[in-house]
């Protein structure tokens, strides 16, 4: 493991999520000791996009943008909301220059699939519908989210593409669940590892379907055909249980025709890089931003 960040790894609290209640708590806290991430150099907006139920938004728009990412926050598909998700969202925006759009989609076990995914689907329909009034360009928008957002991610760009829109420029996938199955190497391997381990996916996937047998909307990795997909962005923690299903993912994708930028950072964890100070982090929230900027300017 990369020295930096093994130094913290003591310091990490246990994920345990047979309380939901009680970790949202703790996940708040947590990231309310954290300082408040600088946002003078953005525009912040929340916004509540009209649907059933209406889901809010948090947005962040830096000067000049054109495109947009709808940005989907990770939690286990269990905790996060707009505050917790403010530390992405600030230098996604401030280095992509894209127009950020944080959603706050409902939470399991209170609102199991496919209730996230609609939120996200009608976010993102509603983003097309009023470019104009978001000064963003409808052609250039992307979506993208870590972990569970990574998940929601993949589900909305499947469903996009079967209901022929609304369309996708750049789907980015940070260290995503995809899989239910738990079968790879790495699902089976990574049992006791930082923040994620076969255990917490196992009550994240339980919070998230209930007695639902998973789709391929639930569990990207399930779809047969991956063809018509937009480009993708598929980054993946060494010592991470979802490491293998999301490079097996990439693979898939490279195989039915849409391009992929592989990125396996090695040292690290699931949910590392939100250890800013390490430098092997500043690089991937670089990295991810970069390639981001290019996806929206081509």
């Amino acid at each position: 493991m990369d020295p930096e960040l093994e130094a913290f790894t003591t310091l990490l609290p246990r994920v345990d999520l047979s309380d939901p209640v009680a970790y949202r708590r703790m996940y708040a806290e947590l990231t309310a000791a954290r300082p408040a991430p600088d946002i003078s150099g953005l525009v912040v907006e929340d916004r509540t996009v009209s649907a059933d139920p209406d889901v809010r938004v948090r947005i962040y728009r830096p000067h000049q943008a054109q495109g947009a990412v709808v940005w989907l926050h990770g939690g286990a598909w269990v905790v996060g909301d707009l505050d917790t998700e403010e530390h992405w969202a600030v230098p996604i925006a401030e280095l992509s220059g894209a127009v950020v759009i944080s959603v706050d989609y409902r939470l399991a076990p209170e609102h199991r699939f496919p209730a996230a995914l609609d939120d996200v689907h009608a976010v993102l329909t509603w983003a097309h519908e009023h470019a104009d009034e978001l000064g963003i360009d409808p052609a250039r928008i992307a979506v993208g989210g870590h972990s569970a957002g990574g998940n929601l991610a993949a589900a909305v760009a499947l469903r996009a593409r079967d209901r022929q829109g609304p369309p996708i420029r750049f789907q980015v996938l940070n260290e995503p669940i995809l899989d239910d199955r738990q079968q790879t190497w790495s699902a089976r391997n990574f049992t006791d590892t930082p923040w994620n381990t076969r255990a917490v996916r196992a009550a994240a996937l339980a919070h998230y379907l209930g007695d639902q047998p998973a789709t391929p909307y639930a569990a990207p990795a399930r779809a047969d055909d991956l063809s018509g997909l937009p480009p993708a962005y598929i980054a993946t923690a060494e010592f991470d249980p979802n490491r293998d299903e999301a490079i097996d993912y990439a693979l898939r994708l490279l195989q039915a025709g849409v391009s992929v930028e592989l990125h396996q950072w090695p040292g690290t964890f699931h949910g590392s890089l939100a250890i800013q100070s390490a430098e092997v982090s500043q690089r991937q929230v670089a990295a991810l931003c970069a390639v981001l900027r290019r996806a929206l300017a081509e």
